[in-house]
């Protein structure tokens, strides 16, 4: 009887002893602890899928932190030839097949629509994106207003590619039109 209880109280200790080891090595890998949280996100991205009638619309959007902003990237096929307002929107929910739960524009600010230059706008207006007549856009520019990081960071939030124009200056939206495609910004790999 004694040997079998010093047996089971080796076996409880081995066992606990792999799951404190299991559980010191899964923290620090699987990018949740403290150390993960803390660092300053560098880079984002985002993968575009079509919205509900437009789903041969697809691309990707990067952002990259430079010394004086964010450089933001795109790539988007399958639109139709013209101009294409291209906004960051308050959330980053994808579940409604028309872009809708991403809600309105990013605006922290509460400012005035307006083109991405413009002294005063909308935090998410980048402007349009336009498509040639293959249906491919893209889009390159630093962004001196939007962050990866702080109290208005845009991670976690939505990307939309409207059907039209974004005019630059109706309010609150540029008159863009439906959404064509949607995306939520996530943190990239470190590469």
């Amino acid at each position: 009887m004694t040997r079998v209880i010093a047996i089971l109280s080796t076996t409880a200790l081995v066992a606990i002893a792999l799951v404190a080891a299991c559980s010191d090595s899964t923290a620090s890998s699987d990018g949740n602890d403290a150390d993960t949280a803390a660092k300053t996100v560098t880079k984002a991205i985002v993968q575009l899928a079509g919205t509900k009638g437009n789903e041969k619309t697809m691309g990707s959007v990067t952002f990259t932190q430079q010394g004086d902003g964010v450089l933001v990237e795109a790539t988007v096929s399958g639109l139709a030839p013209g101009k294409h307002g291209f906004h960051i929107h308050a959330l980053g929910d994808v579940t409604c097949p028309d872009g809708k739960c991403t809600a309105g524009h990013w605006n922290p600010a509460g400012a005035k629509h307006g083109s991405p230059d413009a002294d005063e706008r909308h935090h998410g207006n980048l402007g349009n994106l336009e498509a040639g007549a293959d249906g491919k856009a893209t889009y390159k520019r630093l962004d001196k207003m939007i962050q990866l990081n702080g109290a208005h960071s845009i991670i976690g939030r939505g990307i939309i590619v409207h059907a039209g124009a974004d005019d630059l200056t109706t309010q609150p939206t540029g008159a863009a039109g439906a959404r064509v495609a949607q995306g939520a910004i996530g943190i990239a790999a470190e590469k």
